[in-house]
């Protein structure tokens, strides 16, 4: 591993860990921490090649936690051809080159998400508009995958308004969250923009990420997801916040 690389360990040991124990705690998050932290200290497009295997590991083990799998995927599969198309259409953004353009997108992004999902009331979606609006949603959050490598941004609030069982949520995050990893290393890799020392330490982070999420399955069992989410959420908020008006500052 280069030296490089190295030097990157701790920093990354420790987000990932973080970003472990918020996806335990609330069953999501990973990806979306993952990144708002580390673009503090590394370019966006780094950060999202970071963000692959840990990502597809702990997304892998939570789409395979329960028992209505093909159910899902014959239900949603519109949304998910929908993300890797949107994806690959993203993508020229985040490998462009145009670090304060990302920053400021994923900023956005992530405010963007946080704030909706602090002040928005719980949606439902008619099972009517299934067919129009799942490929849409899903081309929505493919550009957004594809152009900050964050990917709960429509996806997460419509699967939630669609009145899933709460075990059928989990396992369609899950399947949500990993075609949009896959398709994002697609992306970057027909690009070019996956470097073999930036997976090597993205396997790394994945034990962290490991640990961080059993931390967070402890933490459940003692402080209220309500609690910890809001808070989640606001942090999240001021971060996304911060990084928009710290690019727009910067241009």
């Amino acid at each position: 591993m280069p030296a490089s690389s190295l030097s990157l360990t701790p920093i990354v040991a420790a987000t990932f860990f973080a970003a472990g124990v918020v996806k335990g705690v609330t069953g999501m998050g990973l990806p979306t921490v993952a990144m708002g932290l580390l673009v503090a200290i590394l370019s966006p497009l780094t950060a999202a090649s970071l963000l692959i295997i840990p990502a597809f590991v702990t997304n892998v083990w939570q789409l395979f936690a329960g028992p209505r799998l093909a159910p899902l995927i014959v239900r949603l599969w519109p949304m998910m051809a929908a993300v890797v198309v949107g994806t690959a259409a993203g993508a020229p953004l985040l490998t462009g080159g145009d670090v304060r353009l990302t920053t400021a997108a994923l900023g956005a992004a992530l405010a963007g998400y946080a704030g909706f999902a602090l002040i928005a009331p719980p949606l439902r979606i008619p099972a009517r508009l299934e067919p129009w609006l799942s490929p849409a949603v899903g081309g929505a959050t493919g550009l957004v995958t594809g152009c900050t490598g964050v990917f709960v941004v429509p996806a997460v609030p419509y699967l939630q308004a669609l009145g899933l069982a709460k075990d059928d949520l989990v396992q369609a995050l899950g399947l949500s969250f990993t075609v949009s990893t896959v398709a994002l290393a697609a992306a970057l890799g027909a690009r070019g923009a996956l470097r073999f020392d930036n997976l090597e330490l993205s396997a790394l982070a994945v034990i962290p990420a490991l640990v961080g999420m059993f931390a967070g399955q402890v933490i459940r069992a003692r402080v209220s997801p309500g609690t910890f989410r809001l808070g989640f959420l606001i942090g999240l908020l001021a971060l996304g916040a911060e990084m928009t008006a710290r690019s727009l500052w910067t241009a």
